[in-house]
């Protein structure tokens, strides 16, 4: 059989076939793909490999380096990674499918990839190694939705557990689906991302919110918690293939107030009724064990390690980029800020 490897364009047959091969999140879908491309201000594709049976493909948003005739990828927002229909002890495989990717990224004058791998999805780690560095950050924690909801109640730490039910007691309720309520809950959302001094990336809109779930449809779901009539938070969250994912979440601020957890015990509760298997919440802010990863360890006692792979595929070019842009950076040294030069 004759092998295929190729950037494809997000409306490219290619792309929704081998989704239909391979075990996958959202954040492999093409819809999904092209509304974060706008927000990075990149050009949205898939790295796409065929042997003729088995099937890979990896989302990246393409951008321009500036000042140069080259250009750099990276992953979505979120954990994309390579989706495969071959398991990771095919090794032969996979060892094709990497070769592929860096000569075709080379070929398009894309000097480096930044991938964040998916925690859930089986990738053989060893072999990307061989292809680029591999850097472990930390881990992510999901919920196990198969067991009932005692159990659920049982694992959940018992600061979650005496918020949870203080939040229920003051009346503070959660209202699923109801997108008139949207804007509100992005005033709350902004004005944490300002408290924290986010990165301009992170302000997403109501209008990006909006078109992202008129795209995916019912795969895209809001919960906002409301006290009286006021929306005090809120969580985005997708649903597929019965794993449910958190995307952005966020609630006012207070003292006193526990929206957030019983919005998390809300949507695990909702995800669980409608029969999904698992509810990912990811993990800490750059995928380390910090503050954030402490509070959703506080929900379940699953883990799952969180990856990046930083690929270079034209090295003399990538050591004149950080030699000319970031002379302190040690070239060598791919575990750090990647790539340096940005």
């Amino acid at each position: 059989m004759t092998a295929h490897a190729a950037l494809l364009d997000p409306a490219a047959a290619e792309w929704k076939d081998a989704l239909q091969h391979a075990g996958h999140d959202m954040y492999h879908e093409p819809d999904y793909v092209v509304l974060d491309a706008k927000l990075y201000g990149g050009t949205p594709t898939a790295f796409w490999y065929t042997d003729g049976r088995r099937h890979l493909l990896m989302p990246l948003i393409v951008r321009d380096v500036p000042a140069s005739d080259l250009r750099d990828a990276l992953s979505p927002y979120g954990y994309p990674g390579p989706a495969a229909d071959a398991g990771s002890d095919d090794t032969g495989f996979w060892e094709r499918a990497c070769a592929e990717l860096l000569r075709t990224l080379r070929e398009q004058r894309i000097v480096t990839a930044f991938v964040r791998l998916h925690p859930l999805l089986d990738t053989p780690l060893p072999v990307l190694s061989r292809f680029g560095t591999v850097v472990r950050h930390g881990e992510t924690v999901s919920m196990d939705l198969t067991v009932d909801v005692e159990e659920m109640w049982r694992q959940t730490r018992s600061d979650h557990r005496n918020h949870i039910n203080r939040a229920r007691r003051a009346g503070t309720r959660v209202v699923f689906d109801d997108w008139s309520r949207l804007g509100e809950w992005v005033d709350v959302y902004h004005d944490n991302m300002r408290r924290v001094g986010a990165s301009s990336y992170y302000f997403f809109t109501r209008e990006h919110l909006t078109e992202l779930h008129e795209r995916v449809g019912d795969r895209m779901h809001l919960a906002v918690a409301i006290e009286g009539d006021e929306v005090v938070g809120g969580n985005t969250f997708f649903t597929y293939e019965g794993i449910a994912t958190g995307y952005v979440s966020s609630t006012r601020r207070a003292r006193n107030r526990y929206a957030d957890e019983l919005l998390y015990d809300e949507v695990r509760r909702w995800c669980k009724n409608r029969g999904d298997r698992l509810f990912h919440l990811g993990g800490g802010k750059g995928g380390c064990n910090d503050s954030l990863f402490f509070y959703k360890a506080g929900f379940s006692p699953v883990r799952h390690p969180f990856h990046t792979w930083r690929v270079v595929t034209d090295e003399p070019a990538y050591q004149r980029l950080v030699r000319d842009r970031n002379p302190q950076a040690d070239p060598a040294d791919r575990t750090a800020t990647f790539p340096p030069y940005r």
